[in-house]
């Protein structure tokens, strides 16, 4: 067990560390660590999609969404682009949504893609059949009590939960954590974790008052608990049995050797044979990430340190002290991840079993 006196002399020398690092230019040309190989997998196509943002993978396909730019809002009016690729790139398909994207999931339980729009004010959900094509659109049943729009989506125990983000209050006692349900036409949403709950800081062990004002991306760790981002205020906090009586939190405060940063994705990989992509947005560009093995179960989040000098990049992260390393570095804005497993045996299984249950039904 660490104690409060070894967490505290970590983020000192971490804090060193980040005093002594150079500055890097906006203008630096991605690079990759050593272990690490980086390379292209799709760009923006001025005047038809620019502006990569969320990533979802389904099966063997790669789901890239395109925000062009457009009002966070949706009061412009437009639309982005959605565009299906294979793992190798290759656009197969395309579909477009009313509003602008920012977070785009698989729901596993029902095989349906969730693609949340409007994060900072009139929200809607489109849910996307890969196996179909169909999409069907989703109002929600009441405005965000938090007063902005709901942003990233995470699915756990058979539950749909979304991030409630641009709060309009602070402090924010508002959910920043709601589960969602679809009934008829409507997502209905009820307050699963407040924006003021409390949290144990993971370096001091000390209880604390969170005031969340920038809740933003969220995933599920490998153990089944919920990771918010809150990105401006340069925290994690990790949700334990969401929803329950039992639920608990953690306080992650972030570092890098950048500086402070604000991160937007962060996953967990599942495997060991596979790839990352990262959305550089403002490069306009999908990055993948490749390494001979991954370990499964680490941490990876994008982001930027609060420095203008400083490049935006890919770190490894370190869950018991915030501690970002980076792996990719020279980014101007990235933002939405995901992990691309390059082995079919999680498909052939799938067929196996789709298989023999068919022909169980047509025995019986």
């Amino acid at each position: 067990m660490l104690t409060t006196t070894t967490r505290r002399a970590f983020a000192l020398s971490a804090s060193l560390m980040i005093s002594i690092v150079p500055a890097f230019s906006q203008s630096s040309t991605p690079a990759a660590e050593k272990g690490y190989k980086l390379s292209v997998f799709a760009t923006s196509v001025p005047g038809q999609y620019t502006k990569p943002d969320s990533i979802a993978v389904f099966e063997n396909h790669v789901y890239i969404a395109y925000g062009d730019g457009n009002d966070p809002t949706g009061e412009d009016g437009k639309s982005n682009m959605v565009i299906e690729y294979t793992r190798s790139g290759q656009k197969i398909y395309s579909f477009s949504v009313k509003g602008h994207n920012d977070g785009m999931k698989v729901n596993p339980y029902t095989r349906k893609l969730w693609v949340m729009q409007n994060e900072d004010a009139n929200p809607n959900l489109v849910v996307f059949d890969p196996e179909t094509r169909q999409k069907t659109l989703y109002s929600f049943a009441a405005p965000p009590q938090a007063g902005g729009g709901y942003d990233d989506i995470a699915f756990r125990n058979g539950k749909a939960y979304l991030s409630a983000s641009n709060p309009a209050g602070n402090p924010n006692a508002a959910p920043a954590i709601v589960e969602a349900t679809l009934v008829g036409s409507q997502v209905v949403v009820t307050p699963v974790f407040e924006g003021n709950a409390t949290a144990t800081n993971v370096l001091t062990g000390v209880p604390t008052q969170l005031n969340l004002q920038d809740p933003d991306s969220m995933t599920v760790s490998p153990g089944g608990d919920l990771v918010l981002d809150s990105q401006g205020d340069s925290e994690l906090v990790v949700v334990r049995k969401a929803g329950s009586k039992q639920q608990s939190a953690v306080l992650i405060p972030l570092s890098s050797p950048y500086g402070q940063p604000q991160v937007d994705d962060t996953l967990f990989t599942p495997s060991s044979d596979g790839f990352i992509l990262v959305a550089d947005t403002a490069g306009d560009t999908v990055y993948k990430i490749e390494k001979a093995e991954f370990a499964p179960g680490v941490a990876y989040s994008a982001g930027v340190a609060g420095s203008s000098a400083a490049p935006g990049f890919v770190g490894r992260l370190d869950l018991e002290f915030g501690q970002l390393t980076p792996i990719v570095s020279g980014l101007q804005s990235p933002h939405g991840m995901a992990f691309v497993k390059t082995s079919d045996d999680d498909d052939s299984l799938r067929d196996q079993i789709k298989d023999v249950c068919q022909k169980l039904l047509s025995e019986n």
